[in-house]
């Protein structure tokens, strides 16, 4: 677990206890996916299911090292296809809105913004909430 969470620390801008992810991984293995590249972790996705119908994306991560190489899709795919198999129907997340890469990633992926939530962020900044309808 100690690779995620070093990952996630030098990738995100937002600190998360690292009990968060022993949690994540225990509760809904099936949306805590790494992608490994010579036996080293250079992504992962974290999410979990949030009712009979749906999801919720929490976290993802790609090292700089392995950005543009379609880590983060190969990720997301895995995800949905995990999902599906549970049934849901729809997938949301947050993404800041300053985040032009991050939501242009997801659009692509077929998520569309529903929602703006104001100071969503530690920083203070706002999110926009993405959806995905499967």
């Amino acid at each position: 677990m100690f690779p995620v969470i070093k990952l996630a620390s030098e990738t995100l801008t937002e600190r998360y206890n690292p009990s968060l992810f022993n949690y994540f991984h225990e509760t809904f293995n099936q949306g805590f996916l790494v992608a490994e590249k010579h036996h080293k972790i250079v992504g992962f996705i974290v999410g979990v299911k949030t009712s009979l119908e749906g999801a919720r994306i929490l976290m993802i991560a790609v090292s700089e090292k392995q950005r543009g190489q379609n880590t983060g899709s190969v990720l997301l795919n895995h995800f949905l296809k995990e999902i599906i198999i549970q049934k849901i129907k729809h997938v949301e997340l947050e993404v800041k809105i300053s985040n032009n890469i991050a939501i242009e990633f997801y659009r692509k992926h077929g998520f569309i913004i529903i929602d703006t939530i104001s100071k969503f962020y530690q920083s203070g900044e706002d999110a926009y909430t993405m959806r995905l309808i499967l």
